[in-house]
């Protein structure tokens, strides 16, 4: 008979991970999405248009510092790696995160709030990452239950602290700072002991070919560790998925940054506050994403070329599905959502939300697909891949922003959809035949 704390460690089943993932990440981003909201119901289009301009500037810096280490290791099916080299690293990349906030910040001239709500959500940023490191691990081993608990957690008391503060106040700055307390204290008190109480040492079962080949795990600690070579060679592992990230991150925010210089912050609030509706989709494809990976990471690994390909057929099938019900919903009640949601001003701009649920439906085929390339750990060429997607993206936000205004944003994000799909099309084709290439050999 197993221990209950035997019991604990054990893997769920993948129906269990996608369900805890899609509530966890359902709560979390309504309550980012709540955010948004408190600050268009309470503030300005302007109020709007600061935080999510702060969110546009770090979001790039961050996520190339975060290498993509929590999808590194936890699709790391081999274990080169342990834990504490993964939290050494990220606390390193960190550090270097913040210097490049507060250089970007004062290189790109803000000042006053708009200076200040910059920097303060760059430490939060920068605080949520650590939390993604044990997040990395909990996902390693299939246990996304603690990972949506402590999502839950972190959305509701951030949505909490952001909406009191902005209420008392009327001020962007006091509501970022409620943001990173709340992110802060989750990480102390859920997340440090959540990991140390389910990981010290243990055994993990891997069962993906029917042999019931047992790995033994090396010890494990939640303590950082510094071993230089250790180090140097993770980071260069990682360092495609890195830029690849921060290239993804641009792709949304180019537009954003060029909004923000030609229509001014008011015109950024309509049209970030428009494009985050698309949240809701996001949430089902990263719980769906997340919760696949490691299963995909196993096949290919074990070259199961079936099983390998029907879970991505499946993912993809899904992505389509959602896409195109997300579009007839915005065309049929896109004007009564945006009234709701925000206030009338944004439901004139329903052309611009028809544009963005379209874009918004091919990303999400296309984020599929990215797990998929992912998993089979094809890192390297990521980069080209959305090097290309931003260069389109930067090109024509150059072109057609200023010529279009909105409309040409959403255009612009349209475009690098479409050169996002095509180029992973080639990539997975790719990572298939090599696959089935494998199989044919044994």
């Amino acid at each position: 008979m197993k221990l209950k704390s035997e019991q604990n460690s054990q893997p769920l089943s993948l129906r269990r991970n996608f369900s805890w993932t899609f509530f966890g990440n359902l709560v979390y981003a309504g309550c980012q999405w709540g955010m948004l909201v408190v600050i268009a119901k309470l503030g300005t289009p302007e109020m709007v248009g600061k935080f999510t301009l702060g969110l546009a500037v770090t979001a790039p810096i961050v996520l190339f510092s975060n290498l993509q280490l929590r999808v590194v290791q936890a699709t790391d099916a081999k274990q080169q790696y342990q834990f504490g080299d993964y939290l050494a690293l990220r606390l390193i990349t960190n550090l270097l995160a913040l210097l490049g906030v507060m250089g970007i910040t004062f290189a790109g001239g803000y000042q006053g709030e708009t200076a200040l709500v910059i920097l303060i959500i760059g430490l939060a940023k920068v605080i949520e990452s650590v939390s993604d490191i044990f997040y990395g691990l909990l996902q390693h081993h299939e246990r996304m239950d603690r990972i949506a608990i402590s999502m839950m957690l972190k959305g509701v008391l951030s949505l909490t602290n952001l909406s009191t503060l902005i209420y008392a106040t009327d001020s962007t700055v006091w509501g970022v700072i409620g943001l990173t307390i709340a992110w802060a204290l989750v990480l102390i008190i859920y997340d440090i002991p959540s990991s140390s109480k389910l990981f010290g040492r243990m055994t993990s079962q891997v069962d993906v070919s029917g042999t019931n080949e047992i790995i033994k795990e090396p010890p494990r600690t939640l303590k950082p560790r510094w071993h230089r070579k250790t180090l140097i060679q993770l980071a260069w592992v990682a360092l495609p998925l890195g830029l690849v990230m921060m290239f993804i991150s641009l792709q949304s925010n180019i537009p954003r940054y060029l909004i923000e210089r030609y229509l001014g912050q008011r015109q950024l609030g309509i049209f970030a506050a428009m494009a985050y509706i698309q949240i809701a989709g996001n949430t089902i494809v990263s719980a769906l994403g997340q919760s696949a990976s490691p299963r995909l990471a196993k096949y290919y690994v074990v070259a199961n070329y079936q099983a390998f390909r029907s879970l991505l057929l499946k993912l993809v099938g899904i992505g389509v599905i959602l896409g195109g019900t997300s579009v007839l919903i915005t065309v049929f009640a896109g004007r009564q959502l945006l009234t709701l949601i925000y206030q009338a001003e944004y439901a004139e701009r329903l052309d611009i939300f028809i544009w963005l649920m379209i874009s918004a439906g091919i990303g999400y085929i296309a984020s599929f697909l990215g797990y998929g390339i992912t998993s089979a750990q094809y890192f390297r060429i990521q980069l080209p891949l959305f090097i290309s997607v931003a260069l389109a993206i930067a090109i024509t936000s150059f072109w057609l922003i200023p010529a279009y205004g909105l409309q040409g944003a959403a255009l612009v994000l349209l475009i690098g959809a479409i050169v996002q799909i095509l180029g992973s099309v080639v990539v997975v084709t790719h990572a298939l035949n090599k696959l089935s290439t494998q199989v044919n050999k044994v």
